[in-house]
């Protein structure tokens, strides 16, 4: 193994770790306001929407495609499926729509 490589690995864990112990080591005694518990407890959601709702409507040159897909993975998910469910259902409906 180059030693480049290593070195690229052993930064991209340091750069990693830190941001995720500083939060549990220093910021665990400090008692925020509920209205930024609230903040924080939402970024994950929005993030995770920012990340993969612009990949919807890109993910084809049809963008009925993308929108067939999560709908049906929303109502999947909203009937109660598991995760392999949504994913089977998703795929199911998008195979008829390919084929249609």
């Amino acid at each position: 193994m180059h030693s480049d490589i290593f070195f690229i690995i052993l930064g991209m864990g340091i750069v990693t770790y830190i941001p995720r112990m500083l939060p549990l080591t220093v910021f665990h005694r400090i008692n925020l306001p509920p209205f930024w518990r609230g903040v924080l407890r939402n970024v994950p959601y929005a993030t995770l929407g920012a990340l993969i709702i612009p990949g919807i409507f890109l993910i084809q040159d049809d963008p009925w495609f993308g929108i067939f897909g999560f709908t049906s993975a929303v109502l999947a998910s909203w009937l109660g499926a598991n995760v392999m469910g949504v994913v089977f259902v998703s795929v199911l409906v998008l195979t008829v729509y390919t084929i249609i």
